[in-house]
């Protein structure tokens, strides 16, 4: 594989963060009726706004982007898809904390997009994309985040955000898992 994964179109899953307010919020935690287009899923229910927060600090910003991560997948009844929405997100911040140097904003989103897919999308003001590290050594500390995200999600790439920064994203289905 190349040092870096070419960019993946997100389209509407992280459009308008641009012009994101400049206190922390959580917004929209539980769904407050139909996106702004209004599409209805196929069992007829309206799709959920996405969810957006604004991570104030390292350490707590984690915990709380996994806190929110919890609640919103539970109010989404996609409760199942916790595990791996938690590990994906984990890795993705972690990446953007580690790479972002603390020079601005890290923000997460979470999604539905097209049916059956989560978005979990991290946005950070580094310019760097993101590295897949060719590792061989298995105690290496590093290197490992974008093999766990790959292997969680059906796609994940990211976007660079003009004048500066990038959204890292992955798409995880979620239809049940099939159990034998």
């Amino acid at each position: 594989m190349s040092p870096a994964r070419p960019a993946r179109p997100l389209g509407a899953a992280v459009r308008g963060l641009g012009a994101a307010p400049q206190t922390p919020r959580i917004a929209s935690l539980r769904p407050a009726g139909p996106t702004a287009s209004g599409t209805d899923t196929p069992a007829g229910t309206q799709t959920p706004r996405p969810v957006t927060l604004r991570l104030t600090g390292a350490e707590r910003g984690c915990a709380q982007a996994r806190d929110v991560v919890r609640r919103t997948l539970d109010d989404w009844g996609l409760a199942h898809r916790t595990v791996d929405a938690l590990t994906v997100v984990t890795e993705l911040l972690a990446n953007a904390v580690l790479h972002a140097g603390g020079d601005g904003d890290i923000w997460l989103r979470l999604s539905l997009r097209r049916p059956g897919h989560l978005v979990c999308a991290v946005i950070d003001p580094s310019d760097s994309p993101p590295v897949y590290p060719h590792t061989s050594d298995p105690f290496d500390e590093h290197g490992r985040g974008l093999r766990i995200i790959e292997a969680l999600s059906e796609h994940w790439g990211w976007t660079r955000r003009p004048p500066a920064g990038k959204t890292v994203w992955a798409m995880l289905r979620t239809d049940e898992p099939d159990v034998p």
